[in-house]
């Protein structure tokens, strides 16, 4: 009973001493003392909540709370001194689990408190609780101002890494209370490495990316966060790129020649991997050619006969041969005819002898068939005879075969050779020029077809004059018309860089002006009773510049000449320049044709002709000559093989032809050495007002990727001074290699300090990183030659831009029909057309002069097209002697009387 009333009584205890409490609180409304009851006199406090750390965020004030039980009174203690009871809010409840008393205090922090502590402590508060038995102290609570800087000690740093690389990105965050805590972003996202195993947080915060892909690559950022504040670091660049890989090698290709000596080759591709995000690439040739020796097809050939055998039971004899005297091979083609051949036995030689109507049957039949053969012939003869008597020549006057051209006075090596002059030339015309047409004397309306291809329309008054071979019309006229036909209405309108004629068989020559672009019309390429318009022309316009990709550039000038579809009974040449090192090792270079759908189309391949295609190319070492079978949109394009493939680019430095301004302006230009290119910028610095300062130089600019420098040095700095910022101006790699503008130029801004000043000299130096350069040392007055571009600079070409008829070539036709039906019958000794094309170094293109009907009318073609302008016709004249052909005579002529 006693045991059951004690919980009671102290409960009652309880409650009498909470009154008192409160009595005693209302009394004194500050004060933190109670009295126990006696039932719980004999307990220490103990602390239920003690103080923790706080950190004080910018001006808000911190809470403390401290809780006991059973405390007759609790105070804080800060920092070693006792907070005033004024500053302590009290609050007295019970504990329904122990019925106890329990008393909780709480007082406020502010940031001038804490920031009254000067040195190294820390501002700290401490409760204190107290019993009737004794005294407890809580644990200490350290308060502090919290705050994050905003720099960070050490951000990440941009790092390019190559795949399957470690990258290691550090990051130091800014001082910070409380310590800040980081995180990575990429691209604004979240790096997890719970997510994503490839990531790995240190803990002094690095991020490591353990192997580097493809998708790492992108912007990663550092942030730093606490409670106070977030910062973000810079973000730090990570490109992740792909070095370059060989494939594997294709197998060797199948021997250019089909006899004899040729090419084979193979190649590989920079794609296992493919360089990607600036990666290297491969290093060395992606095509590998080896001399390769094609077995030859041997055709088969019989053998002797055997001797007759002896006459059979049969009244037959036969005899054999065989396929071995060379048996056919590699190819070849087995003998043609019989292997056995048998033949009737003589009456005395058959041993059985048969006589009757049967013999004499045959004998008759034999006859009669003997008869009909021979009145059959007598048929044959007459027709051919009466078609010959009704032959009518395509020439009716052979003067037209000679016009163009001096007579000639002939100088034989010895006087008993004059006899071998076998073409007198007229001595008695008093004119050189044939006053007539060149249209066939047959009916021009039935052979002028033009109605079944993109031809021009057919001439007003049906036909053209020649005074002395030239063409004369009217240029703007005939681009008006050109510009009319359906396929050609996107050809330039440039009067200037476009030469037209019309031509028959006897051919003709179309040049544009200081270009080095051509078009030859051999004799006989058009043919007989056909007479058409041929134009020639270069592309100027931008959107007309190839498709480039890769290494590929372009080393010519886009040339069109046409219309397409004329039939053409052989090849015509067309000349333009080129600006490679012309060394196929180098170089794959191709030549691409625009079809009739606007596209370009790869149809030859330098180095690997075929004699079967329409197309075929001679490289010289400025010059390329194109023989065609076709007329249209041609154009070279290079891809280079190795970093050792050159283009020449020409340097040309133009100033202000007037200055009367203290700045004074030079231009660079460096363009592709081409005729065509540099005449486009002589005619641009004329309407400019320019002049030329120093002569071009020409700089090989190698596939290295390397950026093209130009810088001015050595100026008197009493004198002049140069506006230029930096030591140098730079022309990136790609737009001289692929870029679609054929010349660039940079500009040096001069500045003299006195008007009165008129010497400059300087040395302007242009090269290329790592390989070639050039020079240019300038000493001249910018005051004495105020010339603009003139002819005087530009070599203007005095030659006709059409030439047609035998005016167009330095061999005259009949004497070049001589020449040839002298050299194409193959000679045992080798004095025919193979040693001609020796002598004048054309013996790479021997197949394809042995594929032409007549071989030496093509070589002869391109000799007239290599040698139009300084061709000296006795040296041809001396390689005939030195063959041994008396022909030769009749080509020596002297200078002065050509």
């Amino acid at each position: 009973m006693p045991s059951l009333l004690g919980p009671f009584v102290r409960a009652a205890l309880l409650v009498l001493w909470l009154v008192f409490a409160g009595f005693t609180c209302t009394g004194s409304e500050h004060t933190a003392t109670a009295t126990l009851p006696a039932a719980f006199s004999d307990l220490l406090p103990h602390f239920q909540v003690e103080p923790e750390d706080e950190y004080i965020v910018k001006n808000k004030p911190v809470t403390l709370t401290c809780r006991s039980s059973p405390a007759t009174q609790i105070y804080f203690k800060c920092n070693s001194e006792w907070v005033h009871q004024d500053d302590h809010l009290i609050e007295r409840t019970v504990d329904p689990a122990t019925a106890q008393p329990v008393m909780q205090v709480t007082i406020e922090i502010t940031r001038q408190q804490v920031e009254k502590i000067f040195g190294l402590d820390e501002y700290w508060c401490q409760c204190v609780a107290w019993s009737t038995t004794g005294t407890q102290k809580s644990q200490k609570a350290y308060i502090r101002i919290a705050y994050l800087r905003k720099n960070f000690e050490e951000e990440p740093q941009g790092k390019e890494a190559a795949l399957d690389q470690e990258v290691l990105l550090r990051c130091h965050p800014p001082e910070g209370v409380p310590q800040a805590e980081v995180e990575w972003q990429r691209n604004e996202d979240v790096i997890d490495p719970a997510s994503d195993p490839n990531f790995f947080i240190t803990a002094d915060h690095n991020l490591v990316i353990k192997k580097a892909r493809l998708a790492d690559t992108g912007n990663y950022t550092c942030v730093a966060k606490n409670i106070v504040a977030r910062r973000k670091s810079a973000s730090a660049t990570v490109l992740v790129y792909v070095n370059g890989g060989w494939s594997t090698w294709t197998t060797w290709s199948s021997c250019s020649a089909v006899c004899g000596r040729g090419w084979q080759k193979r190649s590989r591709s920079c794609t296992n991997p493919t360089p990607l995000n600036g990666g290297t690439s491969c290093e060395g040739q992606n095509v590998q050619k080896s001399a390769c020796m094609a077995t030859c097809p041997v055709d088969g050939g019989w053998s002797e006969w055997s001797k007759w055998s002896t006459c059979g039971a049969d009244c037959s004899m036969w005899r054999t041969r065989e396929c071995t005297q060379p048996s056919p091979g590699t190819g070849g083609k087995d003998c043609q005819g019989l292997d056995l051949q048998s033949l009737n036995c003589t009456s005395e030689q058959c041993p059985q002898t048969v006589s009757g109507a049967e013999d004499v049957a045959l004998y008759v039949g034999m006859v009669a068939v003997a008869l009909c053969l021979t009145l059959l012939l007598i048929v044959v003869v007459l027709v051919y005879r009466r078609k010959k008597e009704g032959l009518d020549a395509d020439v009716a006057d052979s003067s037209i075969l000679t016009t163009g051209f001096q007579p000639m006075g002939i100088k034989p090596s010895k006087p008993e050779n004059s006899h071998l002059l076998t073409i007198q030339p007229d001595l008695t015309t008093t004119t050189t020029s044939y006053q007539g047409t060149l249209r066939s004397r047959h009916d021009t309306a039935g052979k002028f077809s033009m109605t079944n291809g993109p031809l021009l329309d057919p001439l007003p008054n049906g036909s053209h004059t020649l005074h002395n071979g030239k063409l004369n019309a009217d240029p703007a006229e005939f681009v008006s018309r050109l510009s009319t036909q359906t396929y050609f209405k996107t050809l330039p309108r440039d009067v200037a860089n476009t030469s037209y004629g019309t031509f028959n068989f006897l051919g003709g020559r179309l040049t544009i002006p200081n270009t080095g672009i051509s078009l030859l019309i051999p004799p006989e390429a058009i043919p007989r009773g056909k007479i058409y318009e041929i134009y020639l022309t270069v592309q100027r316009k931008e959107d007309l510049r190839l498709p480039l990709a890769g290494c590929q550039t372009l080393l010519s000038s886009v040339v069109s000449c046409g219309p397409p579809g004329v039939v053409l009974s052989r090849p015509v040449i067309l000349s333009m320049d080129h600006c490679s090192d012309a060394c196929l090792d180098n170089w794959a270079i191709r030549l691409k044709k625009q079809n009739y759908e606007g596209a370009w189309e790869d149809v030859l391949l330098m180095g690997e002709e075929l004699v079967s295609e329409p197309y075929y190319c001679q490289l010289e070492a400025e010059t390329c000559r194109l023989l065609s079978e076709q007329l249209g949109t041609f154009a070279l394009v290079g891809e280079s093989l190795h970093m050792g493939a050159a283009k020449r680019l020409r340097l040309v430095l133009f100033s202000d032809a007037y200055c009367s301004t203290l700045e004074y302006n030079i231009r660079v230009y460096c363009m592709d050495d081409t005729q065509d290119v540099f005449k486009e910028v002589m005619q641009m610095e004329r309407q400019l007002g320019g002049r030329l300062i120093d002569e071009p130089h020409v700089l090989l600019f190698k596939d290295s990727y390397h950026n093209l420098r130009l810088s001015i040095h050595d100026m008197p700095q009493a004198h002049w001074r140069s506006k230029l910022l930096a030591g140098y101006q730079e022309i990136p790699f790609y737009h001289i290699w692929n870029g679609s503008q054929r010349y660039l130029h940079c500009t040096f801004t001069l500045e003299r300090l006195s008007l009165g000043t008129c010497e400059l000299t300087c040395q302007l130096c242009v090269w290329q990183v790592e390989g070639e350069g050039q020079s240019f040392s300038l000493d001249f007055n910018i005051a004495k030659d105020t010339r603009a571009v003139d002819s005087e600079f530009l070599l203007m070409d005095s030659n006709a831009t059409a030439l047609a008829g035998p005016s167009a070539f330095q061999i005259p036709y009949l004497i070049r029909q001589k020449i040839c039906s002298s050299l194409d019958a193959p000679c045992p000794n080798g004095a025919d057309w193979r040693m001609l094309a020796q002598r004048l170094k054309l013996e790479r293109h021997m197949s394809f002069f042995a594929s032409k009907a007549s071989p030496t009318s093509v070589i002869l073609d391109l000799w007239e097209a290599q040698h139009f302008h300084s061709g000296n016709i006795n040296q041809l004249a001396t390689v005939m002697a030195d063959i041994g052909k008396q022909e030769a005579m009749i080509f020596l002529v002297s200078d002065g009387e050509c």
